[in-house]
């Protein structure tokens, strides 16, 4: 199983990057990410974190993606499956802890491409692409998040 982290001190108050991690915001700082609509009913802005919510997506490279969000504690973690043809085993987490200059943003991805050898050969390769864009991602949401 693959596993990339990365974290990024943000100028910016907890509550303030908690907001920009709702899916829907995903495409203003992610972009490998498409339009992202909610499938599930969201009646309040609290409604796009809850455990249970889902969406859809595509995501370049990957096609038509669902999320569905499997933990949410507000303003401190925030949890999501990707469920598709090429993303099955792929779970992402948001960590966010104060600091003294605003957030210490954390992202996790875990994830387990299939093919035996040949996918394993893939991941070395893939974690690469993978981790560029997660640094690149955690850049813009900076950028941001800073302005």
């Amino acid at each position: 199983m693959g596993r990339i982290e990365k974290s990024i001190e943000i100028r910016a108050s907890v509550d303030k990057v908690w907001e920009m991690l709702a899916l829907d915001k995903l495409p203003e700082w992610n972009e490998e990410y498409g339009d992202v609509r909610y499938s599930s009913e969201i009646s309040s802005s609290q409604d796009k974190y809850r455990v249970g919510a889902s969406s859809h997506t595509n995501i370049r490279g990957a096609g038509p993606i669902d999320f569905e969000i499997t933990d949410s504690l507000t303003n401190e973690r925030f949890t999501f499956h990707m469920l598709g043809k090429r993303a099955n085993n792929t779970v992402i987490t948001y960590v966010l802890q104060p600091i003294a200059e605003g957030t210490r943003f954390t992202y996790v991805m875990t994830f387990e491409l299939p093919w035996g050898a040949f996918g394993a050969f893939l991941d070395r390769v893939g974690k690469r692409a993978l981790e560029k864009e997660a640094q690149n991602s955690l850049e813009k949401l900076k950028s941001i998040m800073e302005k």
